[in-house]
This record gives C-alpha cells, structure tokens and sequence, in this order.
C-alpha cells in the first residue's frame, strides 16, 4: 500500500538514528562506566518495541484531524512515572481519570478526543543544576528512575544503564495492562459508571457529572432502540502514549525501521516531545527528532521568540506535513497575554501548519512558606481560559491541553472544587518532583474547557 504522505515527505537529509551523536547534547546523564552503558544498550536493541508504527501513523492522521478543529486533543499523566507505582491501581486509575476527562469533552464540545497518556515511558526528567548540594554534600541530580534513584545517597544517585532495561519492562507491563483493560470493555461507553473513583464519590462535581454520563447513557439506549442493534464501537476507545525523549541513548536504541512503512520510527512511543531546554537548533535533541515519522512536539516557553519557532518548523517539519508538529504553549498566567499573541500571529502570516495546545501547568510553579512546590488551581484554570481567548482573537484554534494529573487522592495543587490550602499539602503530598492535578481536579479542568469553549464558539 502506498503511504499518502510519501509524495510530501521524504527522509531527511544526512540523518541516521546515531547522528545526534555529533551533536551538543544537554540533559544528559554522565554514566561513569561506559562498558555497562553499551551492554545495557545492546539489550535493549535487542527487546521488542513497545508500540507500532501503525499506531504512530494513526495518532499523526488523528492530530491533523485535530489541527483541523475536528478532533481535540486531551493529552495527560504523571510529571514523572516512578518504578515503585507500576502498579494496577496506579494504573487503572490513571486511566479511569483520562477517560473522563475525554467522556466530559466528548459530551461538552461534539467533537472526538485524541487520548495520549503522559505513560509507559515519562521516566525522566530535565534538571536546572547537575548537581545537589545538602548540607554541604553534593550529589548528581536525580534525573528520574529512568538515570538514576530519589534517594539523597551516592549509590542511589549514581546513573545506572541498567535502569533503562528496567523503564522498558515497566513501560511494557503498563501499555499490556492498558491495552488489556481497553480490550476487555473498560472503556465501554454502555457502562461509564464503571469508571468512577470511590474517594470522590462526595465531591461537589459529583452530581453535574453523574447528570452527564445520564444523559450519555439515554443516548446510547436511544440510538440502539433506534437501529434495533448494539452501537458498535463504544466498548473501546484508541489510547495512545508520549513522554519526553529526554535520554537519548534509550530512544535511540527503540528506533527502528520496519517492514512495509518507509522511514524511521521511535518505537519507544507514539508521540515524543522536547522542552525549550533541549530544542536548541543544532542540538542533539533536535537533530534527533528530524529524522524519525512520528508526530513530535515542542514545549514552548515566554522567552520563545517568533524567529525561533519558524526555525524550528524548517527543521522539524520543512515539508509541512499534517499533523507532524504540535506547539505546547506553556507561559503561566501571568505571561500568556502578552507572550504568546506574538507567536500566533507570526505562525498565522507565515501559514506554518501546527496543533497549538496548553500546557498550564508548568508556567504556574510556585512555592509556599512550607518549602512544597505547587500549583495553584486559579492559575491553571486563568491560563486555559486566556489560551482559548487568544487564539480567537488571533484567528487561530487552541487544539488541546496538556496536563500534569493523577488518579490518586493526592493534595499537591492549591484550589479547586474542595479549595485545597497550604495545610492540606502535608496531608498527601506525594509526588517527586511536579505538582499533578489530583481526579476531581482534573475534571474540574475538563468541564472548564467545554464552557470556555462553548462561549468561545457561541455566536457574538
């Protein structure tokens, strides 16, 4: 079968899996054996890949559908995944939470949802510093499980290879248990009730959401009363997985080509991003992600200039191909006013084809008088309503968010529908490194989107 994107794309000139290679690359860890690093790589050279190039190009068809207003993209997990929670739970309810989210969109906007965990791969994480000083002792920077362990000890914090033998077997255990749930009905549109959580059974959104899946489920009953049949399709839903490709060497040896699709594709995952901390034109990040197939984005940050970003579309997308490149904005509510609209409307003269989404999580970091990093909910929620206004008024489309949540009950994030203060934070703070929406959250977020949408669209 010929790829319809052949006749627009092509392989990318002097590339190779290995040419980052040659290139600067930051965020690295410094492993202190490099014996252990290449036997550690030839294993995972040798291990099955963790996705399918089917699957990427389908997410990428799915993302230009996006680009295009007709999809919106719903694009959450962890900051960073831990060994320790590769857990059933964790997982289910990690799922349970996304599904949701997606159910609320659905209902509210009319449009599919493109579902992308921030899982199975978000092992690690960029740093500010190399190293940690404590009380006089100083130590590489935990860089997440993938590199090396939280624990302040020098063994723990020593980076190990064979770390990333074990991120691929905890990202094949989580993508087979997802998959598993997914095909035996987890999803099932007939029975969204399924998904509920227990320990928000009496939150204040409970009654607006358990109206919502009502209604969803007298929709179904009608349409197949209607056609006399089951409606086909609403026991499973496409879910599809990214994380940042932070550690090059563990995405290198996951590249691979593969029968009857041309090209090169990172099989690590279907959708890997970079931050602004690695997008350096001529860094080893980006030369990385020219050269593979699937969709790519790149978080942005308010000190990105114009120029900059038209750059990298000439490197990381010059044959404008649909759905390749996604835009994660992420300015803090503070910034995105005046930020982002500059970027917009270079990008609109310009006619560059991307997916512009929100992240308004990481602009909106701050710490309290207790020493925890957190979030507050006031923020992430003005950000996501600046974003949607922004863009109207550019003549752009805000095609999705990207956020930082969980399914656990944790209190990491300032706010919300329980108005969560600085005491709370000691009651179930649990996260390594980012504060994450806790479910009830992070559905707050989700029907925040449908009204902003909604009045956005409304006529004027």
């Amino acid at each position: 079968m010929t790829d319809p994107n052949l006749q627009a794309v092509s392989l990318p000139q002097q590339w190779s899996a290995q040419s980052w290679r040659a290139r600067t690359a930051v965020q690295m860890p410094k492993y202190p054996d490099s014996a252990e690093l290449e036997a550690a790589l030839a294993e995972l050279r040798r291990l099955p890949p963790l996705v399918t190039s089917w699957e990427i190009l389908s997410l990428k068809q799915q993302l230009a559908e996006a680009q295009d207003g007709r999809r919106f993209l719903l694009q959450g997990g962890d900051c960073a995944e831990s060994f320790d929670e590769c857990s059933s739970d964790v997982i289910s309810n990690r799922l349970k939470v996304l599904l949701q989210m997606s159910l609320v969109l659905v209902h509210g906007m009319r449009k599919p949802v493109v579902r992308v965990g921030r899982f199975a791969g978000q092992y690690a994480k960029p740093r500010s510093a190399d190293m940690e000083t404590i009380d006089g002792v100083s130590l590489p920077s935990y860089r997440g499980d993938i590199v090396n362990g939280p624990e302040f000890t020098a063994a723990a914090r020593r980076p190990d290879p064979r770390r990333m033998v074990k991120a691929h077997a905890r990202s094949a255990m989580t993508m087979n248990f997802v998959r598993a749930l997914i095909d035996g009905g987890f999803a099932d549109l007939h029975h969204p009730e399924y998904w509920d959580l227990g320990w928000v059974g009496h939150s204040p959104l409970a009654d607006e959401y358990r109206r919502m899946v009502a209604a969803i489920g007298d929709a179904v009953r009608f349409m197949e009363t209607l056609s006399g049949e089951e409606v086909h399709n609403l026991n499973r839903v496409d879910f599809y997985t990214s994380h940042e490709a932070l550690l090059l060497p563990y995405e290198e040896s996951l590249t691979r080509q593969v029968p009857r699709n041309w090209g090169w594709f990172d099989l690590s995952t279907h959708f890997p991003w970079i931050g602004m901390r690695t997008a350096q034109l001529d860094g080893a990040h980006v030369e990385f992600l020219r050269g593979i197939r699937n969709p790519i984005a790149v978080k942005i940050g308010p000190s990105v200039t114009p120029d900059q970003l038209l750059r990298l579309i000439d490197v990381l997308n010059p044959g404008d191909e649909a759905g390749r490149l996604t835009f994660i904005h992420r300015m803090g509510a503070a910034q995105i006013a005046t930020k982002l609209p500059p970027l917009l409307d270079a990008m609109r003269r310009d006619g560059r084809r991307v997916l512009w989404v929100c992240d308004p999580m990481h602009g909106n970091t701050e710490s309290t008088a207790n020493g925890y990093k957190t979030r507050r909910f006031a923020n992430i929620a003005s950000e996501v309503e600046q974003a949607f206004e922004l863009h109207a008024a550019a003549g752009t489309r805000l095609g999705g968010v990207h956020l930082e949540l969980t399914g656990e009950d944790v209190t990491e994030c300032l706010g919300g529908a329980r108005e969560l203060t600085e005491l709370d934070l000691e009651r179930a703070y649990r996260s390594c490194v980012d504060p994450r929406l806790n479910y009830e959250q992070a559905l707050e977020v989700a029907m925040l989107i449908v009204r902003k949408q909604t009045q956005i669209s409304a006529p004027r």
